[in-house]
Protein backbone atom coordinates (compact mmCIF):
# COMPACT_ATOMS: atom_id res chain seq x y z
CA UNK A 1 0.00 0.00 0.00
CA UNK A 2 1.32 3.72 -0.76
CA UNK A 3 1.91 5.37 2.13
CA UNK A 4 0.25 8.92 1.89
CA UNK A 5 2.12 12.03 1.30
CA UNK A 6 1.31 14.85 4.21
CA UNK A 7 -0.97 17.14 3.36
CA UNK A 8 1.24 20.13 3.71
CA UNK A 9 3.25 19.29 1.23
CA UNK A 10 0.85 17.62 -1.31
CA UNK A 11 -0.46 21.68 -1.84
CA UNK A 12 2.89 23.08 -1.28
CA UNK A 13 2.32 25.23 2.14
CA UNK A 14 3.77 25.47 4.90
CA UNK A 15 1.96 24.46 8.48
CA UNK A 16 1.39 28.11 9.71
CA UNK A 17 -0.48 28.83 6.31
CA UNK A 18 -4.48 30.62 6.37
CA UNK A 19 -6.86 29.41 4.85
CA UNK A 20 -6.61 32.15 2.30
CA UNK A 21 -3.33 30.68 1.06
CA UNK A 22 -4.66 27.50 1.02
CA UNK A 23 -7.72 27.45 -0.88
CA UNK A 24 -5.07 29.77 -3.47
CA UNK A 25 -2.39 26.63 -3.41
CA UNK A 26 -5.76 23.99 -4.16
CA UNK A 27 -7.06 26.08 -7.10
CA UNK A 28 -3.61 26.22 -8.79
CA UNK A 29 -2.86 22.84 -8.62
CA UNK A 30 -6.96 22.08 -9.55
CA UNK A 31 -6.52 23.59 -13.04
CA UNK A 32 -3.38 21.91 -13.66
CA UNK A 33 -4.60 18.35 -12.75
CA UNK A 34 -8.28 18.19 -13.14
CA UNK A 35 -9.27 15.49 -15.67
CA UNK A 36 -10.98 17.68 -17.82
CA UNK A 37 -8.02 19.92 -18.86
CA UNK A 38 -4.90 18.01 -17.80
CA UNK A 39 -3.75 15.04 -20.80
CA UNK A 40 -1.62 13.41 -17.78
CA UNK A 41 -2.61 9.78 -17.45
CA UNK A 42 -2.29 10.20 -13.55
CA UNK A 43 -4.48 13.45 -13.47
CA UNK A 44 -7.64 11.82 -11.52
CA UNK A 45 -5.99 10.23 -9.09
CA UNK A 46 -3.42 13.61 -8.27
CA UNK A 47 -6.61 15.53 -8.16
CA UNK A 48 -8.49 13.60 -5.74
CA UNK A 49 -5.29 13.55 -3.70
CA UNK A 50 -4.87 17.39 -3.63
CA UNK A 51 -8.78 17.63 -3.42
CA UNK A 52 -8.59 15.29 -0.12
CA UNK A 53 -5.86 17.39 1.09
CA UNK A 54 -7.76 20.81 0.59
CA UNK A 55 -10.86 19.46 2.06
CA UNK A 56 -9.01 18.74 5.60
CA UNK A 57 -7.04 21.63 5.66
CA UNK A 58 -9.61 24.11 4.69
CA UNK A 59 -11.62 22.52 7.86
CA UNK A 60 -10.68 23.67 11.29
CA UNK A 61 -11.66 20.68 13.11
CA UNK A 62 -10.46 18.05 10.42
CA UNK A 63 -6.27 20.32 10.04
CA UNK A 64 -6.61 20.07 14.56
CA UNK A 65 -6.84 16.70 13.92
CA UNK A 66 -4.62 15.76 11.17
CA UNK A 67 -2.09 17.90 12.62
CA UNK A 68 -2.15 16.21 16.58
CA UNK A 69 -2.49 12.25 14.98
CA UNK A 70 -1.74 12.75 11.06
CA UNK A 71 -2.99 10.53 8.66
CA UNK A 72 -4.21 7.84 11.58
CA UNK A 73 -6.71 10.83 12.66
CA UNK A 74 -8.58 10.34 9.99
CA UNK A 75 -9.15 6.90 9.61
CA UNK A 76 -12.42 7.67 11.44
CA UNK A 77 -13.82 9.63 8.52
CA UNK A 78 -15.20 8.34 5.52
CA UNK A 79 -14.96 10.17 1.81
CA UNK A 80 -17.69 11.74 1.82
CA UNK A 81 -17.89 12.86 5.81
CA UNK A 82 -13.98 14.70 4.57
CA UNK A 83 -15.59 16.59 1.54
CA UNK A 84 -19.08 17.60 3.19
CA UNK A 85 -17.69 21.30 4.00
CA UNK A 86 -16.23 21.71 0.36
CA UNK A 87 -18.15 24.10 -1.92
CA UNK A 88 -17.13 23.48 -5.08
CA UNK A 89 -19.26 25.32 -7.10
CA UNK A 90 -17.30 28.53 -5.19
CA UNK A 91 -13.98 27.33 -5.84
CA UNK A 92 -14.60 26.13 -9.57
CA UNK A 93 -16.94 29.26 -10.34
CA UNK A 94 -15.64 30.87 -13.67
CA UNK A 95 -13.80 27.89 -14.88
CA UNK A 96 -16.64 25.47 -16.77
CA UNK A 97 -15.87 22.45 -14.34
CA UNK A 98 -18.71 19.85 -14.42
CA UNK A 99 -19.25 19.52 -10.50
CA UNK A 100 -20.86 16.20 -10.95
CA UNK A 101 -18.08 14.85 -12.65
CA UNK A 102 -15.87 15.89 -9.59
CA UNK A 103 -17.71 13.70 -7.62
CA UNK A 104 -17.70 10.97 -9.72
CA UNK A 105 -14.03 11.37 -9.21
CA UNK A 106 -14.29 10.52 -5.95
CA UNK A 107 -16.63 7.91 -6.45
CA UNK A 108 -19.49 8.90 -4.73
CA UNK A 109 -21.29 10.59 -7.17
CA UNK A 110 -22.84 14.67 -7.44
CA UNK A 111 -26.30 13.76 -5.88
CA UNK A 112 -25.37 11.93 -2.84
CA UNK A 113 -23.85 15.20 -1.38
CA UNK A 114 -27.00 16.70 -0.40
CA UNK A 115 -28.04 12.94 1.26
CA UNK A 116 -27.13 11.93 4.96
CA UNK A 117 -24.28 13.89 6.21
CA UNK A 118 -22.45 12.80 9.74
CA UNK A 119 -22.91 15.76 11.86
CA UNK A 120 -20.15 18.46 13.16
CA UNK A 121 -18.25 17.38 16.82
CA UNK A 122 -18.87 19.24 19.98
CA UNK A 123 -15.68 20.47 22.21
CA UNK A 124 -16.67 20.86 25.62
CA UNK A 125 -13.97 22.22 28.47
CA UNK A 126 -13.43 20.63 31.84
CA UNK A 127 -11.70 21.91 34.63
CA UNK A 128 -11.05 19.00 37.20
CA UNK A 129 -9.01 19.47 40.75
CA UNK A 130 -5.65 17.17 40.96
CA UNK A 131 -7.67 14.87 43.52
CA UNK A 132 -10.03 13.98 40.70
CA UNK A 133 -7.32 13.35 37.69
CA UNK A 134 -5.20 10.74 40.53
CA UNK A 135 -8.75 9.05 41.24
CA UNK A 136 -11.01 8.97 38.19
CA UNK A 137 -14.37 11.01 38.05
CA UNK A 138 -18.07 10.04 37.10
CA UNK A 139 -20.02 12.96 36.75
CA UNK A 140 -22.82 14.45 34.64
CA UNK A 141 -22.09 17.45 32.25
CA UNK A 142 -24.72 19.70 30.21
CA UNK A 143 -24.02 19.97 26.91
CA UNK A 144 -25.34 22.32 24.08
CA UNK A 145 -26.06 20.40 20.65
CA UNK A 146 -28.21 19.96 17.78
CA UNK A 147 -31.00 16.98 17.93
CA UNK A 148 -33.38 15.74 15.58
CA UNK A 149 -36.27 16.90 16.31
CA UNK A 150 -38.79 15.00 18.17
CA UNK A 151 -41.97 16.17 16.73
CA UNK A 152 -41.09 15.45 12.99
CA UNK A 153 -38.64 13.10 13.39
CA UNK A 154 -36.04 15.43 11.14
CA UNK A 155 -38.62 14.91 8.06
CA UNK A 156 -39.09 19.21 8.36
CA UNK A 157 -43.05 18.61 7.70
CA UNK A 158 -45.88 19.28 10.17
CA UNK A 159 -47.27 15.98 11.58
CA UNK A 160 -50.52 15.27 9.57
CA UNK A 161 -48.36 17.04 6.38
CA UNK A 162 -46.24 15.94 3.96
CA UNK A 163 -44.07 16.46 0.70
CA UNK A 164 -44.12 17.07 -2.85
CA UNK A 165 -41.69 16.22 -5.49
CA UNK A 166 -40.09 19.78 -6.60
CA UNK A 167 -41.09 20.98 -10.04
CA UNK A 168 -38.06 22.69 -10.82
CA UNK A 169 -35.38 19.45 -11.09
CA UNK A 170 -38.25 17.07 -11.08
CA UNK A 171 -37.04 15.06 -7.70
CA UNK A 172 -33.40 15.02 -8.81
CA UNK A 173 -32.25 17.53 -6.29
CA UNK A 174 -29.92 19.02 -8.97
CA UNK A 175 -30.20 21.02 -12.21
CA UNK A 176 -28.05 21.38 -15.07
CA UNK A 177 -26.23 24.58 -16.44
CA UNK A 178 -24.13 24.58 -19.62
CA UNK A 179 -21.84 27.17 -19.84
CA UNK A 180 -19.02 28.00 -23.03
CA UNK A 181 -15.77 28.05 -22.04
CA UNK A 182 -12.11 28.19 -23.79
CA UNK A 183 -12.38 24.52 -23.21
CA UNK A 184 -15.82 24.23 -25.36
CA UNK A 185 -19.45 23.82 -23.55
CA UNK A 186 -19.14 22.24 -20.40
CA UNK A 187 -21.79 21.30 -18.21
CA UNK A 188 -22.55 22.44 -14.77
CA UNK A 189 -24.58 20.63 -12.40
CA UNK A 190 -25.60 22.44 -8.75
CA UNK A 191 -27.86 21.67 -5.87
CA UNK A 192 -31.11 22.46 -6.96
CA UNK A 193 -31.71 26.16 -5.82
CA UNK A 194 -35.81 25.55 -5.19
CA UNK A 195 -35.58 22.72 -2.74
CA UNK A 196 -32.25 23.03 -1.91
CA UNK A 197 -30.91 19.55 -3.00
CA UNK A 198 -33.72 17.37 -1.14
CA UNK A 199 -35.80 16.86 -5.01
CA UNK A 200 -38.84 17.62 -2.71
CA UNK A 201 -40.78 20.50 -0.95
CA UNK A 202 -42.02 20.65 2.65
CA UNK A 203 -45.90 21.44 2.48
CA UNK A 204 -45.73 22.79 6.07
CA UNK A 205 -42.94 23.11 7.73
CA UNK A 206 -42.76 21.87 11.49
CA UNK A 207 -43.71 24.22 14.21
CA UNK A 208 -41.71 23.24 16.86
CA UNK A 209 -38.53 23.32 14.81
CA UNK A 210 -39.57 25.41 11.91
CA UNK A 211 -38.77 23.73 9.25
CA UNK A 212 -35.33 23.04 9.90
CA UNK A 213 -35.41 19.03 10.91
CA UNK A 214 -33.24 19.59 14.02
CA UNK A 215 -33.53 21.65 17.49
CA UNK A 216 -30.97 22.96 19.80
CA UNK A 217 -30.99 21.75 23.25
CA UNK A 218 -28.81 21.49 26.03
CA UNK A 219 -28.74 17.11 26.94
CA UNK A 220 -27.37 15.90 30.81
CA UNK A 221 -24.68 13.41 29.48
CA UNK A 222 -22.90 10.88 31.77
CA UNK A 223 -19.46 10.97 31.47
CA UNK A 224 -16.04 8.71 32.93
CA UNK A 225 -12.82 10.27 33.37
CA UNK A 226 -10.27 7.66 33.75
CA UNK A 227 -7.26 7.74 36.27
CA UNK A 228 -4.35 9.45 35.59
CA UNK A 229 -5.69 12.25 33.04
CA UNK A 230 -3.97 15.31 32.42
CA UNK A 231 -4.12 18.78 31.01
CA UNK A 232 -4.63 18.05 27.00
CA UNK A 233 -6.49 15.08 27.52
CA UNK A 234 -9.32 14.44 25.53
CA UNK A 235 -12.59 11.98 26.57
CA UNK A 236 -14.14 10.88 23.17
CA UNK A 237 -18.27 10.36 24.10
CA UNK A 238 -19.67 8.90 20.79
CA UNK A 239 -22.69 10.47 18.74
CA UNK A 240 -23.10 12.98 21.55
CA UNK A 241 -21.88 15.87 18.70
CA UNK A 242 -24.36 18.02 16.11
CA UNK A 243 -26.98 15.83 14.64
CA UNK A 244 -26.17 15.33 10.90
CA UNK A 245 -27.67 17.30 8.01
CA UNK A 246 -30.38 15.26 6.24
CA UNK A 247 -31.01 13.11 8.68
CA UNK A 248 -27.21 11.95 8.76
CA UNK A 249 -25.17 10.56 12.06
CA UNK A 250 -24.43 12.68 14.58
CA UNK A 251 -21.05 13.99 15.34
CA UNK A 252 -19.02 13.00 18.31
CA UNK A 253 -18.88 15.22 21.83
CA UNK A 254 -14.82 15.77 23.01
CA UNK A 255 -14.61 16.58 26.67
CA UNK A 256 -11.17 18.77 26.67
CA UNK A 257 -9.63 18.20 30.15
CA UNK A 258 -7.75 20.92 32.05
CA UNK A 259 -6.26 20.04 35.58
CA UNK A 260 -6.28 22.66 37.69
CA UNK A 261 -2.96 23.91 39.88
CA UNK A 262 -2.57 22.10 43.22
CA UNK A 263 -1.22 24.53 46.40
CA UNK A 264 0.68 21.80 47.71
CA UNK A 265 1.98 19.74 44.66
CA UNK A 266 3.40 20.18 41.36
CA UNK A 267 3.41 17.46 38.24
CA UNK A 268 5.55 16.52 35.56
CA UNK A 269 3.35 13.36 33.78
CA UNK A 270 3.02 10.79 36.71
CA UNK A 271 5.44 12.50 39.26
CA UNK A 272 4.74 14.87 42.01
CA UNK A 273 7.06 17.30 43.50
CA UNK A 274 6.42 18.96 47.21
CA UNK A 275 8.87 21.13 49.46
CA UNK A 276 9.29 20.19 53.21
CA UNK A 277 10.08 22.94 55.34
CA UNK A 278 12.36 21.85 58.55
CA UNK A 279 14.46 23.60 61.26
CA UNK A 280 18.04 22.84 61.28
CA UNK A 281 17.58 20.72 64.63
CA UNK A 282 15.88 18.44 62.55
CA UNK A 283 18.33 18.44 59.35
CA UNK A 284 21.30 17.78 62.12
CA UNK A 285 19.78 15.24 64.39
CA UNK A 286 17.32 13.66 61.94
CA UNK A 287 13.32 13.47 63.05
CA UNK A 288 10.03 11.12 62.14
CA UNK A 289 7.89 14.09 59.78
CA UNK A 290 4.52 13.66 58.08
CA UNK A 291 4.44 14.41 54.22
CA UNK A 292 1.32 15.34 52.43
CA UNK A 293 -0.13 12.73 49.48
CA UNK A 294 -2.77 12.99 47.43
CA UNK A 295 -4.97 10.52 49.54
CA UNK A 296 -3.58 10.46 53.16
CA UNK A 297 -0.20 11.90 55.19
CA UNK A 298 2.37 9.18 55.30
CA UNK A 299 5.32 9.18 58.13
CA UNK A 300 8.70 9.71 56.82
CA UNK A 301 12.21 9.90 58.28
CA UNK A 302 14.15 12.98 57.81
CA UNK A 303 18.25 11.19 58.30
CA UNK A 304 20.43 13.04 60.61
CA UNK A 305 22.92 15.23 59.10
CA UNK A 306 20.42 16.32 55.58
CA UNK A 307 21.30 19.49 54.36
CA UNK A 308 18.89 21.68 52.25
CA UNK A 309 17.87 20.90 49.50
CA UNK A 310 18.19 17.74 49.49
CA UNK A 311 15.22 15.67 47.47
CA UNK A 312 13.88 12.45 48.66
CA UNK A 313 11.82 9.71 46.57
CA UNK A 314 8.55 8.32 48.36
CA UNK A 315 7.98 5.29 45.62
CA UNK A 316 4.07 4.60 44.32
CA UNK A 317 2.95 8.22 45.81
CA UNK A 318 2.37 10.10 42.44
CA UNK A 319 -0.46 10.03 39.90
CA UNK A 320 -1.86 7.02 38.02
CA UNK A 321 -0.25 6.11 34.37
CA UNK A 322 -2.94 6.63 31.83
CA UNK A 323 -2.06 4.05 29.81
CA UNK A 324 -0.56 1.50 31.85
CA UNK A 325 -0.81 0.11 35.14
CA UNK A 326 1.25 1.81 38.05
CA UNK A 327 1.68 5.14 39.79
CA UNK A 328 4.69 8.17 39.32
CA UNK A 329 6.41 9.07 42.37
CA UNK A 330 6.46 11.58 44.94
CA UNK A 331 9.18 13.84 45.36
CA UNK A 332 10.21 15.40 48.16
CA UNK A 333 12.84 18.21 48.68
CA UNK A 334 13.82 19.23 52.31
CA UNK A 335 14.01 23.32 52.42
CA UNK A 336 15.93 23.95 56.12
CA UNK A 337 14.19 27.07 57.37
CA UNK A 338 16.86 29.17 59.77
CA UNK A 339 15.11 31.02 62.60
CA UNK A 340 14.92 34.83 62.49
CA UNK A 341 14.36 35.28 66.10
CA UNK A 342 16.11 33.40 69.24
CA UNK A 343 15.86 34.32 72.71
CA UNK A 344 18.97 34.32 75.01
CA UNK A 345 18.81 30.81 76.60
CA UNK A 346 19.01 29.42 72.56
CA UNK A 347 21.78 32.18 71.84
CA UNK A 348 23.90 30.63 74.57
CA UNK A 349 23.56 26.89 73.61
CA UNK A 350 24.52 27.98 70.27
CA UNK A 351 27.36 29.72 70.96
CA UNK A 352 28.27 26.59 73.61
CA UNK A 353 27.79 24.16 70.52
CA UNK A 354 29.88 26.55 68.36
CA UNK A 355 32.59 26.42 71.07
CA UNK A 356 32.49 22.45 71.20
CA UNK A 357 32.91 22.57 67.70
CA UNK A 358 35.90 24.60 67.65
CA UNK A 359 33.80 27.38 65.23
CA UNK A 360 35.80 30.66 66.04
CA UNK A 361 32.81 33.34 65.95
CA UNK A 362 34.94 36.93 64.79
CA UNK A 363 31.49 38.62 64.49
CA UNK A 364 27.78 39.47 65.79
CA UNK A 365 25.21 36.99 66.43
CA UNK A 366 24.05 37.40 62.70
CA UNK A 367 27.81 36.65 61.08
CA UNK A 368 27.19 33.52 63.43
CA UNK A 369 23.99 32.03 62.29
CA UNK A 370 24.67 32.98 58.84
CA UNK A 371 27.86 30.63 59.11
CA UNK A 372 25.39 28.06 60.88
CA UNK A 373 22.91 28.49 57.76
CA UNK A 374 25.84 28.24 55.33
CA UNK A 375 27.41 24.80 56.74
CA UNK A 376 23.70 23.57 56.17
CA UNK A 377 23.28 24.39 53.10
CA UNK A 378 26.80 23.10 51.37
Amino acid sequence: MVEKRDYYEVLGVDKGSDKKEIKKAYRKLAMKYHPDVSDDAEAADKFKEISEAYAVLSDEEKRSTYDQFGHSGMNGFSQEDIFNNINFDDIFRGFGFDVGNIFDIFGFGGGHRQGPQRGRDVYYDMEIALEDAAAGLETDIQVPHTKTCPVCDGSRAEPGTGTRQCENCGGSGQVRQINNTFLGQMVNIRPCPTCQGEGNIVEEPCKNCHGQGIVKQTSSIHIKIPPGVETGSRLRVPGEGEVGPHNGPPGDLYVMITVKDHKLFQREGANLYYEKQISFVQAALGDNVEIPTLERPVDFKIPSGTQSGTTFRLKGQGMPHLRWSGKGNLYVKVKVVTPRKLNPKQKELLQEFADISGDEIKSDDKGFFDKVKDAISH
